[in-house]
């Protein structure tokens, strides 16, 4: 029997490379990764072990912190970047590629019904490859930390997501604004193919190459739809009716992406990228998380109508495979899912059994209360779960009481209209609001004190955003309203 320090590299696969090159005109380039100097372990996810059938005892070994620092000794690892290209801030901006990540392979995942799926392996930060641009391919400690808390932050939150298994620190010295240490995150993730990948082999008048990618993402992930004749249609109405969901949950939970290029944009509908991310404090719908967002592209209300712009970039690229028609067709289902699953969201943050027409204009009348009222978004939904006739004590939250009021009062008349008693809606209302979520001033706290060479944060905000919607004693210092400080936190592309 294999020991359990070596059941990760034993269990990649290959298959992944040949069935790149056995696909034609599919672009990836063979990379080796950069040695970090002095590699040490800052976290790892024994959570993710686990689900991925890999024994949690060999996240602690030698080999997996040799594995996740590029050093493979005599393992059979030949790692790829591949390349794709996209629209950045809705312009084209031609070939990019993983410039600083490179895929180790496919774990193999034997899920509850019995069916296996391939989940990609991969170094963030490991060093330049061809795609690179002039750039040195590493990433810093601090970026590091966020991607890696927030991914399972979203996890937690039960919002498709790639995964983070693994971060490392190190005495690499990295040169951004000011000189930082070099950081690694092993990311896992059903599907690291984008928008983007479709995009490059469009403009390039690479049909075959489109088509190829197709076929790849099929056999993959739907591979009972290979044989059939509208495969094509059936992957870009599942791509569709996937993003709109996944933004409609960013809108319900108050998480702003940053940066929805259409490079950072899944085939699958999984969050994916986390640069300049941010959860809502105060209610504001014009909420920009990303300093180098100067126009405000990617602002929290734009969300929903960049999803379905990088929908239509998405069609464009399908031309060759599709006809104007279906794909208009599909786009047009777009608002309709997003709109339904949004009101099913904010109906269950309100404690309602459905959404109904009328409820329109309840949910409106909220929103703009918190907005006008600053209202901290996640802190309002989490006391709301106790509200009753007899306990308004979330009123306190309002300045303007007399309006919040009228509005308490529409809200107990829709309350009575269910068959719930308020310990029963209570209940339900506490597994859907969240006490925490990752805003930025805990990731901040996080950052400085690894800097300083103590991730005993990081890994408390693992353990608590990993179960965001449960008690955590020791982290009850993030549950209520974000320091003062918090406001001067600026986050660019950079960080």
């Amino acid at each position: 029997m294999a020991s359990p320090e070596l059941s990760l590299t034993a269990k990649l696969h290959h298959s992944f490379f040949d069935t790149f090159k056995d696909r034609g005109d599919l672009h990836f380039s063979p990379v080796v990764p950069s040695r970090l100097d002095q590699p040490t372990k800052v976290s790892s996810n024994s959570l993710l072990a686990t689900q991925l059938g890999i024994d949690p005892a060999a996240l602690e070994s030698q080999t997996m912190l040799d594995l996740v620092s590029g050093n493979f000794g005599t393992a059979n690892i030949k790692p790829i970047a591949l390349v794709y290209s996209g629209h950045q801030f809705g312009v084209w901006a031609g070939q990019l590629g993983d410039g600083r990540a490179m895929t180790l392979g496919e774990l193999p995942v034997t899920g509850a019904d019995g069916k296996t799926e391939l989940w990609d392996i991969q170094l963030k930060g490991a060093g330049p490859t061809p795609y690179s641009r002039f750039a040195d391919g590493r990433a810093v400690l601090r970026s590091s930390i966020r991607e890696y808390l927030c991914s399972e932050a979203m996890h937690g939150l039960g919002i498709a997501s790639t995964r983070a298994l693994y971060l490392l620190d190190s005495k690499t010295r990295i040169y951004r604004e000011d000189v930082e240490s070099g950081a690694i995150v092993c990311r896992v993730a059903r599907s690291h193919i984008r928008f983007g990948s479709f995009e490059h082999f469009h403009y390039r008048n690479q049909p075959e190459g489109v088509a190829a990618l197709a076929d790849y993402v099929i056999d993959r992930h739907f591979p009972e739809w290979a044989a059939e004749h509208n495969r094509y249609l059936k992957l870009f109405t599942q791509t569709v009716e996937n993003t709109a969901k996944m933004i409609a949950q960013w809108q319900a939970i108050g998480f702003s992406h940053g940066v929805m290029n259409t490079d950072n944009m899944s085939i699958l509908g999984d969050t994916l990228d986390y640069g300049p991310f941010g959860f809502l404090d105060s209610y504001n719908p014009n909420f920009i998380c990303n300093h180098s967002d100067s126009h405000g592209r990617y602002s929290f209300k734009n969300q929903p109508s960049v999803g379905l712009w990088n929908l239509n970039a998405l069609a464009t690229s399908l031309m060759s495979l599709l006809s104007s028609d279906e794909l208009i067709a599909v786009l047009k289902t777009y608002e309709p899912h997003y709109l339904t699953q949004y009101r099913a969201l904010m109906a269950a943050k309100l404690g309602l059994l459905e959404y109904r027409d009328d409820d329109e204009q309840l949910l409106n009348s909220l929103l703009e209360l918190l907005q006008k009222n600053a209202v901290d978004y996640s802190l309002f939904f989490r006391q709301l779960c106790t509200f009753s006739a007899a306990d308004q004590s979330v009123r306190d939250h309002f300045i303007d009481r007399d309006a919040f009021d009228l509005w308490a009062e529409q809200y107990l008349q829709r309350l009575v209209q269910q068959p719930l008693t308020d310990q029963q809606r209570c209940a339900q209302m506490l597994r859907t609001n969240p006490k925490y979520v990752l805003r930025n001033y805990m990731a901040q706290a996080a950052i400085e004190k690894a800097q300083q060479g103590d991730y005993s944060e990081v890994n408390l905000l693992l353990r608590v955003l990993q179960n965001p919607f449960d008690e955590h004693p020791e982290a009850e210092k993030y549950a209520g309203l974000p320091p003062d400080w918090a406001d001067h936190i600026s986050v660019s592309c950079s960080s």
